[in-house]
């Protein structure tokens, strides 16, 4: 069952279960948030409990690709921050227990907001272990939602972080900085964030891949191989277009501030994915050559 099936990370993790190499005894119910409301705690036990009941040979695992993603909005509206707690933290505990109910597995969708600074300032791809620091209301309802997963499913979870996604589908900083390179001369991007850029239809592989796989529960993180800043990565979508990348100026956070402060460095270790035996998902450099050629409507703006 793929839950948030509407969104980018979703519509992939759905074309990917429908793929030609899918086993045919698989069965996939992707549900989308006009299908299921995940704040319904009679709703979600129900589905679940359809879902299992339906025929079906192997495992049963649920992805929640659901989110709530307006972090600044959540900082400025209380509607909105009430929106993300029941969505991000909330749940994602109702669906740990009415998996927990029926026997089914749990790969819960989280995010690089969740962690801290290390200490004394260093900076190193940062580990699963590593402290856990939420900056805003996003990133507590996100880190709050991690925690119910695994008390709810102790043995049959994974808890997977990754970071600064794009996709096919929905508005993502790529697309951003294409519609802008036509409408402006110079850029000002912010060049003192640090992130791995992750292509959503690579870590759709890598969910499916890890959901078929034996590892045990846990925590691991999955983004694009290497890191880069947005001015980084503006710079890169201005070559794909064949643009010049010195029209994106670096700036600093502080020259754009936002109600939901940013990690300043959200470079994840895939030492985590490896242990598990899933393969790292590409360098975010050839996977955004790769999602730019497949998919040219993301350089439309």
């Amino acid at each position: 069952m793929v839950v948030g099936a509407g969104g980018a990370l979703g519509t992939d993790l759905v074309a990917r279960l429908g793929a030609p190499d899918v086993p045919p005894t698989d069965t996939v119910t992707a549900l989308t948030r006009a299908d299921l409301d995940v704040t319904d705690p009679d709703a979600v036990h129900g589905a679940v409990r359809a879902w299992l009941a339906a025929p079906g040979d192997g495992p049963a695992v649920l992805v929640n690709a659901a989110a709530y993603t307006a972090v600044d909005l959540a900082e400025t509206d209380p509607d909105a921050a009430a929106t993300a707690w029941a969505v991000n933290a909330e749940a994602p505990g109702l669906l740990a227990a009415a998996c927990a109910q029926g026997g089914a597995t749990l790969v819960h969708v989280s995010t690089d907001y969740v962690l801290g600074p290390l200490p004394g300032g260093e900076r190193r791809p940062l580990e699963p272990d590593d402290p856990t620091g939420p900056a805003g209301v996003y990133a507590r309802s996100k880190l709050a939602g991690e925690q119910r997963v695994r008390a709810a499913l102790p043995g049959a979870h994974h808890v997977v972080r990754t970071a600064w996604l794009y996709g096919a589908t929905g508005p993502n900083f790529v697309r951003t900085m294409a519609r802008l390179s036509r409408e402006r001369d110079t850029l000002d991007v912010v060049d003192d964030q640090h992130g791995s850029p992750t292509w959503t239809a690579d870590l759709a592989d890598g969910l499916v891949a890890l959901a078929r796989s034996s590892a045990p529960a846990g925590t691991r993180h999955a983004a694009g191989g290497g890191a880069t800043t947005w001015c980084g990565l503006a710079r890169a979508v201005f070559e794909e277009l064949g643009a010049d990348p010195e029209r994106v100026r670096p700036c600093d956070t502080a020259s754009f501030p936002r109600p939901a402060p940013r990690p300043a460095w959200s470079v994840l270790s895939d030492a985590s994915w490896r242990a598990a035996g899933v393969a790292p998902l590409p360098p975010w450099r050839e996977a955004l050559h790769d999602a730019v050629t497949h998919h040219p409507e993301l350089l439309l703006g």
